[in-house]
C-alpha cells in the first residue's frame, strides 16, 4: 500500500476550544467541518516525550456528525512535533464505519487554528 500525499481525500479547520495542561502533559478539545464526514468534535491528550517539550506522542476520541445527521466515532493515535507555538501532528484513526485514514494536522496554539488533511487508506 501506498499513500499519495501531494493529494488529501479531505481538508478540514477546526478550532481547539480548549485546553487543559497537567503536569503530565496538556489536553485539547476541539471542532470544526472535515469535508467529506461534517461536524467533528473532538479531545486529545499530548504527552511529551523529551524535555523542552517539543515532541511527543497523541491519544484521542473524536465524534462526528455527519452531514446526513449519522453520528460516528474514531479512536485516535499519533505523534507530534512543536516548533514555537506550531505544531505538526501526525495520527491514525480508526473509524466506527470502517474508515480507516492517515490524518495530518498543521496547529497554531495562539490562533487555536487548525488546518486538517486526512489521506484515505484503503
Amino acid at each position: 500500500m501506498s499513500i499519495d500525499l501531494s493529494q488529501p481525500d479531505g481538508q478540514g479547520d477546526a478550532r481547539i476550544t480548549s485546553m487543559t495542561v497537567t503536569d503530565d502533559g496538556t489536553t485539547l478539545n476541539f471542532e470544526g467541518p472535515v469535508e467529506g464526514y461534517g461536524q467533528v468534535f473532538g479531545t486529545q491528550t499530548w504527552t511529551p516525550t523529551n524535555e523542552d517539550e517539543t515532541q511527543g506522542t497523541m491519544v484521542g476520541k473524536v465524534r462526528v456528525l455527519l452531514d446526513d445527521g449519522d453520528l460516528i466515532r474514531a479512536d485516535v493515535r499519533g505523534t507530534y512535533r512543536r516548533d514555537g507555538a506550531l505544531v505538526k501532528l501526525f495520527f491514525v484513526d480508526a473509524v466506527s464505519n470502517g474508515d480507516h485514514n492517515f490524518v495530518a494536522w498543521d496547529v497554531d496554539l495562539s490562533s487555536r487554528k487548525v488546518g486538517i488533511k486526512y489521506y484515505s487508506l484503503k
